[in-house]
């Protein structure tokens, strides 16, 4: 369940992040609500996941303001978080105390992204896959009122894809924000309330779902890089 009381938003304004001569971010205003499915999209190196850093509070910005709010957020990111010399099991007991996690939940989630079946591996033998869903357990572990993934779908099959994408849409459905950085917008887009497009630092598109197509997401997010390349 999520905290009684609904989380204010977690906000970036006019944000600015370099890193030497190089702009990652440059005057980005985003803003992510509670209870919705937020998908952050662009090509590699666009800025995604420093802005994902910098919702996170992970990351400060060189410029502008950050608003995160005082409540639990998890997160799972491309390279591996949990410790590889203990079992699935050990990860999400260690991760569960750490947090204060309900056992239930933890268990309810376990069981719902299929590593019952792998409790009592050691993570570092687990396949790509199973080591990906790892990751997203422990960052689901205390049920965080924010949800912000980068690249979760990777190095899944398409039914645990499938699957993985379902449970993220009941997530939000139960009231948590969840947010998505992603270059492939398809496998999300019966799910997606707000899409954030991004380029080179910038913020090309920020609309609710009913401004943008409902199916081909994808040809959509191609179709407005390439305007900005061309425009350029």
């Amino acid at each position: 369940m999520v905290d009684d009381a609904t989380p204010a938003p977690i906000e970036l304004r006019a944000v600015r992040k370099r890193y030497g001569r190089l702009v990652a971010v440059d005057g980005v205003d985003l803003t992510v609500e509670p209870g919705t499915f937020h998908c952050l999209v662009g090509p590699n190196g666009s800025g995604k996941t420093t802005l994902l850093r910098m919702l996170l509070g992970l990351t400060e910005p060189s410029a502008g303001e950050v608003s995160v709010p005082d409540v639990s957020l998890g997160t799972a990111f491309q390279r591996p978080s949990h410790y590889e010399d203990l079992t699935v099991a050990e990860n999400l007991e260690v991760f569960g105390a750490l947090s204060g996690a309900d056992p239930d939940w933890s268990d309810a989630v376990l069981e719902r992204l299929g590593l019952d079946v792998v409790s009592g591996r050691i993570a570092g033998d687990l396949s790509g896959g199973y080591s990906r869903k790892l990751d997203l357990a422990l960052a689901l572990c205390k049920e965080p009122a924010y949800l912000l993934l980068d690249e979760p779908l990777g190095d899944l099959d398409d039914v645990t894809k499938r699957r993985l994408v379902e449970f993220l849409g009941e997530y939000r459905d139960a009231g948590h924000g969840v947010v998505v950085s992603t270059h492939n917008l398809e496998q999300f887009a019966d799910h997606v309330d707000r899409l954030t497009l991004v380029h080179e630092g910038r913020v090309l598109y920020d609309e609710p779902r009913e401004s943008f197509p409902a199916r081909d997401l994808q040809t959509f997010y191609v179709e407005r890089v390439l305007s900005a390349v061309e425009s350029e």
